[in-house]
Formats: structure tokens, C-alpha cells, sequence
């Protein structure tokens, strides 16, 4: 009988070439808005899908089932509830985005303070997607050597370049198409793994008996030790709801309606979702003693009786962390292409240019993703310190931006700065430099501490540097009208 592995390569290849003939079928972008956004032309249901596979994929939900096994139902808060509440706050904001009618991020908050803060923002936006795309390198580098036992690097390497392939030329038409397909690979396999490990451990009564056996203290108490948690829940939910890919998916909607749709139909949908990939954690903890090598999922799928169904369930997972990293990807290379190219490098280039200066920004980002994933592999650290930059640096200024006129240019871009500075030497100490910090790294203490800063920073900034043409004022009715 032909081995899983191989018969997994095969349909692999077959997956790939269906989704680079998507990409390339919907090459045709005559600007940038047509190559970024898709011409606002898709479906609430459609960028629903989109935006719940650019968050329910590698570096979450695979990832998320190896902490369940060892840390029960409170892992939920490392990824589920950060999640709920970016999508939440996004409800709220959506419709405000989507009134401004710019393509990028930073274009709308030029039009809410000016080109400095503008460019600060671009820097923390390519920051993270660059850093946060590495994850899923990691991810699916780790998954392709456990499957064909190649090297990281090859298996690393090969995921990044398929994901190039079909976003190189779709643009983001060609990853919301791609993502509608990825999605209903990966949802088919995650039923299947829940139920498998559902039936292999016996049932939700036999995992509270095995964590009562071995000593697992509230291993099956949603709020035991959230206290710990609290650090991923505060940065990873600030920082996801400004994250600039969601907030270009919710730009690409047809009219503020249609955003607001978006993020609802999103929020229901990641509860069942993320409890379900938290669960077959948990239950996996009944037969897997300690979290393989290559990590529970990809051993569960490489280790299945049957062939066929293995192979099924590898694209399926191959899936979810492509349309993660097809969606960070493309959104990085949208920063470098308006926010850098278009407004500091050729301020004229025509729309033809720009797709194609689009089309090489996406090749550097996931040249660079890759470059970072190759020398850092582990993907909280890489999520968190992600996480930092844009939770301390962008937050504050982005999210009061819309509900206070009264803050100031010159105080965001100084609350920005210190957010860059603050998040940098984090990352120096998270590297291993020997820096004195008053904190630990990836605490509540300095996740507060950031926050703390930045907003002190922006509300003394702005009653000493106010802006004198009231910009704050007509921002903010220009978005309640």
C-alpha cells in the first residue's frame, strides 16, 4: 500500500497547482485598489471566511493544541479570547474604518494626524507582518520535515515560495479566493482531529479523571491561573484588533454595513472554533504522555491508518497556515508599496507601476519572513514580540484617534516613538543581550507598563502640543456621518 507521506505529496502538489491557477486567473489589477482591495467588490460572507482563516491557522490553531494538552481549557486565553476581543472592538470600529475610504492603514491615519505618524505606523506595520508571517515558516518548515523528513530549512523554504507563487499574482482577490478554499480544507480536518482524539480518549469524563491522576491542578477550569495568561491576552488582543490586514479586509468591504457584517458573522464563528482546537488538545492529553517533536497534530494526521484520509487531512493543514501567511504577506507588501514606494519613492508612479512594485514587495516580504523563521523558531516568542511592537507603539494613538479629537499629531508621533524604543529593547533582551529590565519579558507588568507609557505619553502630549487646525474635530465627524 503507498505510504501517507507519499500519497500526501501528490496531493499536495495537486493543491498547489489549483490554487496558483486561482492566483494567476485573477492577476488582472489595473491599480491598487483593484490589486489591494479587490476593488470592494466581494461579499460580507466572503471576507467573513477570509478574515477567519487569516487568524485560524498555524501560529493559533495547531499551535494552540499543543498547550492545551499540557495546560487544559485555560489555554483558550492564550489565542481564543484575545481573539474575541480584537474581533469585538473591531465590530465597533468597523464601520468608522470603512467610511475613511482609504486602502492602507496608514493612509487613514495620515487623514487623522499627518505624514510622520502616518510613516511610524507603516514602520510598526511592516515590523509585524514581516515578524508574524515568520511564524507560519516556522509552522509549516516543522510540518513538512515531520511529514517527508526533509530539513526545516527545505520544508520552510518550499511553503514560503508556494505562497508567493499564487499571491505574487492574485493580489488580494487571489487570496480571499484562495482562503475560501483553504478554509474549508482546514475545517474538514479539524472536525475530523476533534473527533478522533474525542474517540481515542474516551470522552470529556476520562480527561478530568487522567488530570486528576497525574496532579493537573484546574486543568479543566476555564479561569485557573489566567492571571498567567493575562500577558498574551492584553498584547496579542490590542495588538490584532490595529492589525493591519483585518483592518484592509475591512476596507475592501462594499459599505460600513457590510464591515459591520463581516466582524459579526467572524465572532461567532471563532467560539466554536477555538474551543473546539482547545479541546483536542485536552483530549489528546488522554494517549499522548508528552507533545511530539513535530507536534501533536501533524503526528496524529501522520500516524492515521488510512492513506487517503491522512493525506486529506495534510492539505488541510497545509491550508490553514498558507492562508495565514498569504494574507500577512500581502498586507506587508501593501505598506511597502503605497505607504513607502508611493508616497516617499515615486509619489507619481502610475496604477500599472504599483501593482507591480506590489508584486515585488510581496516577494521581499517573504523573502525577509523566511530569513527570520530560519534563525528563530519558536512561535509564542515570535508571536509575542510581534505582539509588543504594535500593542506599546500603535494602539493608544490608532484607537483614541477615533474617539478623542482632542489628541494631537506631535503626541502620537512621541507616544509612537516611545513604543518603538520601548519594544525594541524588549526584543534585545528577549534575544538574550544582558540589559537590566525592572520586569519580566512577555509579563502583565511589562505589557501595563508599555501601555501605560504610551497613553501618559499621548494625553500630556496632546494638552501640551494640540493641533491647531482642529484635524481631531473633523476626523471624527467626518466618520459619525
Amino acid at each position: 500500500m503507498i505510504q501517507s507521506s507519499t500519497l500526501s505529496l501528490y496531493f499536495l502538489a495537486f493543491y498547489i497547482l489549483i490554487i496558483i491557477w486561482v492566483g494567476i486567473k485573477n492577476r488582472n489589477s489595473d491599480d491598487s485598489e483593484s490589486y489591494f482591495l479587490a476593488s470592494r467588490q466581494l461579499p460580507s460572507w466572503s471576507l467573513a471566511i477570509t478574515f477567519i482563516a487569516s487568524w485560524w491557522g498555524g501560529g493559533s490553531a495547531i499551535d494552540l493544541v499543543d498547550h492545551a494538552h499540557g495546560n487544559g481549557i485555560n489555554s483558550f486565553w492564550i489565542y481564543g479570547v484575545p481573539v474575541l476581543i480584537s474581533t469585538f472592538l473591531l465590530f465597533l470600529f468597523s464601520k468608522a474604518i470603512r467610511q475613511i475610504g482609504t486602502i492602507s492603514q496608514p493612509q487613514l491615519i495620515e487623514k487623522r494626524y499627518n505624514r510622520s505618524v502616518s510613516l511610524l505606523l507603516t514602520i510598526f506595520i511592516i515590523v509585524f507582518m514581516v515578524i508574524t508571517a515568520a511564524v507560519q515558516v516556522i509552522v509549516i518548515g516543522r510540518f513538512f520535515h515531520s511529514f517527508f523528513g526533509v530539513s526545516y530549512e527545505v520544508g520552510a523554504t518550499v511553503g514560503t515560495l508556494v505562497v508567493v507563487c499564487y499571491s505574487f499574482f492574485g493580489g488580494f482577490k487571489g487570496v480571499v479566493l484562495t482562503d475560501l478554499i483553504q478554509f474549508v480544507f482546514f475545517l474538514i480536518t479539524a472536525v475530523v482531529l476533534f473527533y478522533i482524539s474525542y474517540e481515542r480518549s474516551g470522552g470529556y469524563d476520562e480527561v478530568v479523571a487522567y488530570a486528576e491522576s497525574h496532579g493537573k491542578e484546574g486543568y479543566c477550569d476555564f479561569f485557573y491561573g489566567v492571571s498567567d495568561q493575562l500577558a498574551y491576552v492584553i498584547t496579542f488582543g490590542a495588538s490584532w484588533m490595529i492589525q493591519a490586514n483585518v483592518w484592509q479586509r475591512v476596507s475592501a468591504a462594499k459599505d460600513g454595513r457590510s464591515a459591520k457584517r463581516m466582524m459579526l458573522i467572524s465572532f461567532f464563528v471563532f467560539i466554536p472554533l477555538y474551543l473546539m482546537v482547545t479541546f483536542t488538545g485536552m483530549f489528546s492529553s488522554v494517549f499522548y504522555q508528552n507533545v511530539p517533536k513535530g507536534g501533536i497534530v501533524p503526528d496524529m494526521v501522520l500516524n492515521m491508518e488510512n492513506p487517503f484520509f491522512s493525506a486529506i487531512l495534510f492539505v488541510g493543514l497545509c491550508s490553514a497556515i498558507m492562508s495565514t501567511m498569504d494574507s500577512l504577506v500581502n498586507t506587508g507588501a501593501m505598506s511597502l508599496t503605497l505607504d513607502i514606494y508611493g508616497n516617499y519613492v515615486s509619489p507619481n508612479a502610475s496604477p500599472r507601476r504599483l501593482v507591480w512594485v506590489g508584486r515585488l514587495s510581496t516577494l521581499i516580504v517573504a523573502i525577509v519572513s523566511l530569513f527570520i523563521a530560519l534563525r528563530v523558531q519558536s512561535v509564542l516568542t515570535i508571536s509575542w514580540i510581534g505582539s509588543d511592537f504594535l500593542t506599546t507603539g500603535a494602539f493608544v494613538p490608532v484607537v483614541l484617534g477615533f474617539v478623542w479629537s482632542k489628541g494631537s499629531s506631535r503626541a502620537a508621533w512621541l507616544s509612537m516613538v516611545f513604543g518603538l524604543l520601548f519594544s525594541s529593547y524588549n526584543l534585545l533582551v528577549a534575544m538574550g543581550f544582558p540589559l537590566p529590565v525592572c520586569w519580566e519579558v512577555a509579563s502583565v507588568k511589562q505589557a501595563l507598563i508599555g501601555i501605560g507609557f504610551s497613553l501618559l505619553i499621548y494625553g500630556l502630549g496632546s494638552f501640551l502640543w494640540p493641533d491647531k487646525n482642529n484635524k481631531g474635530e473633523a476626523f471624527i465627524s467626518m466618520i459619525r456621518d
